[in-house]
């Protein structure tokens, strides 16, 4: 769906980016100097270019030193559509000027905003509860999952992210300073990507049916059979946008089902029009029974939410549920605008559209370039992966720290993730727009691969 002429984040192609001093600038260096004296712990992004934002309109953001960009972060996978969004930004103030907080005591907004929320669901996730971070929710689904089974343990996969609190880390991969080791009774297990596949079949390609049959031999002889859910991204956005099989999920549905595990989905990155959909176990028809989502629901505002489906929402009830923050009035103002500008402007076809065609922009790179291995995606959720070669596939670290610099000197602010590039931009950008972003980092590739001799 083509956005109209008139339409608030459309800008002149032409326009962007524009740098008018050198990446950092100095006031950039000046604000890194004064924060960095008290803040500890940023992120790689900002550590390989460690500017200072001042504004956001739409699809660019603005640095204090007036250097404009083309944002294909949207923050953290969080601005889905666009920075300040007029609707957004008039709900919030609006909720600021009339009541700040009331615990989880109703308000019209909060009401109008899980009746929205059962509307577009496309399941039965009919139990519902409103959080401030995307880990506070995955924590009340694992409990949910506990209190709703009787079953205390819990499969995750390779290379899965799911918070940063004591069992949502115990999620996804643990380092030393974590603790002594993953939470008793949490387990992971290899997920199937296509580009990597731990297991194949005799035709080379990856085998779903190998997966499950070792899914199964891990319960039997790995846990104590107490399994509670199963809990996957759909897309895992961490480890480089990297979809399954199409077959994955179904079967895993079936899997579950058959040994009476629950499925719990963390849509936190993938969900509100992210890949297209509302929910991106969508695309593959396969209803989750617990899912989590966050990030682009409230475009920016920090707000979350855990949805049960009909069968185990009562269990809800046996969890403590509430916080201090969640479902507060301008956050379920920020998600109500949120959705209702997905609807009334079209923005779920317009990201399929335009995620096709970044893809296909995205494979015609490929072709020209002998660092890139793989490039893959679905709607505004992207990744292109680096290699040293294309045979072995031995992912390009260097490469990617590289590539990810040159582009954003050169006006492209996104998120790196070792050897993949990882690209989300708000879904109300025009093509001609995301064509451009694309052309910068194909230069970046080719000056990288020069420079290493490639």
């Amino acid at each position: 769906m083509a956005l109209s002429a008139d339409y608030w984040a459309k800008i002149d192609p032409d326009s962007v980016p524009e740098i008018v001093s050198p990446i950092p600038g100095p006031t950039s260096e000046e604000l890194n100097r004064r924060g960095g004296a008290h803040m500890i712990g940023y992120s790689s992004q900002v550590r390989l270019c460690p500017v200072a934002f001042e504004s956001g309109h739409g699809v660019t953001l603005t640095d204090v030193d007036g250097n404009r960009y083309i944002d294909f972060s949207s923050g953290i996978y969080v601005t889905t559509l666009g920075h300040c969004h007029p609707k957004v930004s008039e709900a919030v103030a609006d909720a600021a000027r009339t009541l700040m907080n009331a615990h989880d005591f109703n308000t019209p907004v909060k009401v109008e905003l899980l009746e929205k929320l059962a509307e577009v669901q496309p399941w039965d996730l009919t139990g519902m509860q409103l959080y401030d971070s995307g880990t506070t929710a995955v924590e009340a689904g694992l409990r949910v999952c506990r209190a709703a089974t009787g079953k205390t343990e819990f499969i995750s996969c390779f290379m899965d992210f799911h918070g940063k609190t004591g069992h949502a880390v115990s999620l996804g991969r643990m380092d030393p300073v974590s603790g002594p080791g993953r939470t008793q009774g949490f387990y992971l297990v290899p997920r199937p990507d296509p580009y990597r596949p731990t297991f194949t079949g005799p035709n080379g390609e990856i085998d779903t049916d190998a997966y499950l049959d070792f899914y199964a031999e891990f319960i039997d002889n790995a846990t104590t059979g107490q399994v509670a859910a199963f809990v996957l991204e759909p897309i895992q956005g961490w480890a480089g946008s990297i979809l399954p099989p199409d077959d994955f999920f179904p079967r895993l549905r079936e899997f579950c089902d058959e040994r009476e595990i629950l499925l719990m989905a963390d849509e936190v990155l993938t969900s509100m029009a992210r890949t297209g959909k509302y929910f991106c176990m969508e695309h593959w028809d396969t209803a989750p029974d617990v899912v989590t989502i966050g990030k682009g629901f409230g475009n920016g505002f920090p707000v979350t939410a855990m949805l049960v489906s009909e069968r185990y929402k009562e269990s809800i009830e046996r969890i403590s549920a509430s916080t201090s923050y969640g479902g507060n009035p301008m956050a379920c103002a920020a998600a109500l605008a949120s959705i209702e500008a997905i609807e009334e402007e079209g923005l779920l076809d317009h990201a399929l559209e335009l995620g096709e065609f970044m893809l296909q922009e995205m494979r015609a790179i490929r072709d020209r370039h002998q660092i890139v291995g793989d490039v893959r995606g679905v709607g505004c959720l992207l990744g292109i992966e680096l290699v040293k070669d294309r045979e072995t596939r031995e992912p390009f670290e260097e490469a990617g720290r590289m590539v990810y610099r040159r582009a954003f000197e050169k006006g492209l602010a996104w998120v790196p993730a070792w050897h993949i590039l990882r690209m989300s931009p708000p879904i109300v950008m025009q093509q001609e727009v995301a064509a451009k972003g694309l052309a910068i980092i194909e230069e970046a590739i080719d000056e990288v691969e020069r420079e290493l001799g490639y």
